[in-house]
């Protein structure tokens, strides 16, 4: 996952990250702020899946982002 699209992105994404993950509260995501190990942890901690699973889900979930805002 390309760290500095999630930093550089946060204040879109973290509404759209709730949607995705519901389990995550506002806390959560204040204690992420964009920080890639951080939602991996949050992710890990809420659903049980291990780290690369994770970060297979976070990096499709980007890149769906990311097509979405090029059409």
């Amino acid at each position: 996952m390309n760290e500095d699209t999630l930093k550089g992105q946060w204040n879109q994404l973290k509404g759209q990250l709730r949607k995705q993950w519901g389990r995550l509260t506002d806390d959560d995501i204040d204690q992420i702020k964009g920080e890639r190990d951080v939602l991996l942890g949050k992710l890990q901690e809420y659903y049980g899946k291990n780290r690369e699973d994770n970060e297979r889900d976070v990096e499709r979930w980007l890149d769906g982002h990311r097509a979405g805002t090029r059409a």
